[in-house]
């Protein structure tokens, strides 16, 4: 059963395994020639919030976003799950502060009002493990990089933990805000959709937090939608020279995420995504073979790369990296064939909760991959 439900609890480190061939791949000669049946994946797949039950939190009084620290109180156990207008800071007892050198960062306007009537904003800061976990309200006049940068030093003081060495943010309306506060800090800012945990945890705040906020607006929208821009053309040093639809079991994606030491990709933190997926369980990804796949890996793992799209209306495939990104990786005939393979893998990476992954080859019949990233294709936040 394919499942997909956000886990906030401790996480666990994996043991690091060794390198396996990849000879579960299942493709054919030719590029583009894999049948899918949706008997090997399970049907509706979900997200499902947990409550944050460890989570430290302040408390807000009801109409007062000030940063004063005068306004901040400190509810009792039963006052917790209770208010949605609490503040959290938390740092994981059992995680070692100085390992925590990547945040991931959102600062936002939310779908709720102030007794000014005005959007209050809020700041929401989190590693990839939620092992640190922040969040902090403010009124939309003290909105900019100074702000922020006070923001980011204070976590570091109340907690206990140091500056990180990176900063990921998903939203292009305030990169300039961002950049230049982590830029002050010394800070290496990184524009990136591949903040997973954070995404997650905000979808979970806008059920369990906002909706039940006394000043939230269901009609609002968000303030900094994201974008989805045209697709452009792809650079040459991106290129491959065949490609095709494969599909690994998923004890095998497993395999390979874990010996991402030994070769070029990025992985995810499937215990924290609360991925249940048999073990047998075929996941669509996308091969790309190369007499170059070293230096395409090389300079595909400095990308960011989010996901990997059919569009059957075009006849192309995209590739999504950083925020906005988005190329037209490769292209193909438009057939009625062609059509219904591009079709069938989008449905399977749907079935598998947008799950999939990109290898990078020498060639589509060899063993082994010289790049891997594990992908997981998810809708935007509802703020």
């Amino acid at each position: 059963m394919t499942s997909l439900s956000f886990n906030s609890a401790r996480i666990r480190n994996h043991k690091l395994q060794s390198q396996k061939p990849i000879s579960n791949f299942k493709s054919q000669s030719k590029p583009i020639s894999i049948p899918f049946s949706s008997p090997n994946f399970s049907t509706n797949p979900h997200i499902s919030h947990l409550k944050p039950s460890k989570f430290r939190l302040h408390s807000v009084s009801e109409g007062s976003v000030s940063t004063n620290e005068s306004s901040v109180l400190t509810p009792t156990e039963e006052d917790i799950d209770d208010d949605p207008t609490a503040e959290v800071c938390y740092v994981d007892p059992e995680s070692d502060p100085n390992s925590i050198t990547e945040w991931e960062l959102d600062f936002c306007s939310r779908p709720i009002l102030d007794i000014r009537g005005k959007k209050v904003w809020e700041l929401v800061v989190c590693d990839n493990t939620l092992s640190l976990q922040f969040t902090k309200y403010f009124p939309n006049n003290v909105i900019n990089s100074i702000t922020l940068k006070d923001a980011m030093i204070s976590i570091c003081d109340e907690l206990g933990v140091p500056l990180p060495e990176k900063v990921r943010f998903f939203r292009l309306q305030m990169q300039t805000i961002i950049t230049k506060a982590c830029r002050e800090l010394g800070i290496k800012s990184i524009p990136s959709k591949r903040c997973l945990s954070l995404q997650l945890w905000l979808e979970e705040r806008y059920e369990t937090v906002y909706m039940r906020h006394p000043g939230f607006q269901a009609s609002s929208k968000p303030l900094l939608a994201l974008d989805n821009p045209f697709p452009m053309e792809l650079p040459e040093n991106l290129f491959g020279e065949r490609w095709a639809f494969v599909q690994l079991p998923f004890s095998a994606v497993q395999e390979e995420a874990s010996s991402l030491e030994t070769k070029f990709g990025a992985g995810l933190d499937l215990d924290l995504l609360g991925i249940e997926i048999d073990d047998k369980t075929l996941i669509p990804g996308l091969s790309v073979a190369t007499s170059r796949a070293k230096p395409l890996a090389a300079w595909m793992n400095g990308m960011e790369v989010c996901s990997v799209e059919a569009d059957t209306a075009r006849a192309c495939l995209i590739l999504s990296v950083g925020i906005s990104t988005r190329y037209v990786y490769a292209t193909y005939k438009k057939t009625k064939e062609m059509t219904q393979e591009s079709e069938a893998w989008e449905a399977a990476k749907k079935e598998c909760g947008g799950l999939h992954f990109l290898a990078i080859q020498e060639n589509l019949d060899s063993d082994d991959c010289v790049g891997f990233w594990l992908l997981l294709d998810l809708p935007p936040p509802p703020v």
